[in-house]
């Protein structure tokens, strides 16, 4: 059955890789808005399965979609992609010397070519503890470029790496999908369709 990555993320392409599984990758066209008084946990989990939506929405024939996403919350606050150098500023300065949540989902759904059978997600939380950071170590951070898509303003696959302490969970998880989670998913599909067709 065809397999769809519904995701325009570079680092998400590479790790979805890893599972030796072909392919292809579509863009979602979802509207990534946090509704009023919904949690983290809600938001993630939701923004995953609408992605995942999205796309097998879209196609012609069953095929396995995934949808996923992450976030940062620190203290009950939700960080987002940084709107400009004083956005991300002001985010990197409250998770530095601290420790925050990383929130990645991921969800399952089988699209039949007509409907959406069944979806299942998961949600993995990773604590990650920051190093204090100097003012210039943050605005030299910014004009790598790196923290202007990413949740919070930081990737810990690349430059932002050196101010992670410690980490407790997946650090997949935490670049942007969590591989134990997906395969586990995935195998669970697989079975039920060897089975259907039996």
């Amino acid at each position: 059955m065809r397999l769809l990555l519904a995701s325009s993320s570079p680092r998400r392409r590479e790790l979805l890789t890893l599972l030796h599984r072909p392919f292809d990758c579509c863009v979602p066209e979802i509207e990534e808005c946090r509704g009023q008084n919904e949690t983290a946990m809600d938001y993630v989990t939701r923004l995953a399965e609408e992605k995942a939506q999205a796309v097998a929405k879209r196609q012609n024939e069953a095929c396995l979609v995934i949808g996923s996403d992450t976030l940062i919350s620190f203290q009950g606050q939700v960080m987002e992609k940084p709107e400009n150098y004083e956005h991300f500023s002001q985010m990197i300065k409250q998770l530095s010397g601290q420790t925050h949540q990383v929130l990645t989902s991921v969800s399952v759904c089988y699209w039949n070519g007509r409907s959406i059978q069944e979806q299942e997600t998961a949600v993995v939380t990773t604590q990650v503890e920051f190093a204090a950071l100097t003012n210039e170590e943050i605005e030299a951070y910014w004009e790598t470029g790196e923290p202007h898509d990413k949740a919070a303003g930081y990737g810990i696959q690349g430059y932002g790496g050196k101010f992670v302490k410690r980490i407790d969970g997946s650090y997949f998880a935490v670049v942007g999908l969590p591989l134990y989670e997906t395969e586990q998913l995935l195998r669970m599909f697989e079975m039920e369709g060897e089975v259907d067709e039996r």
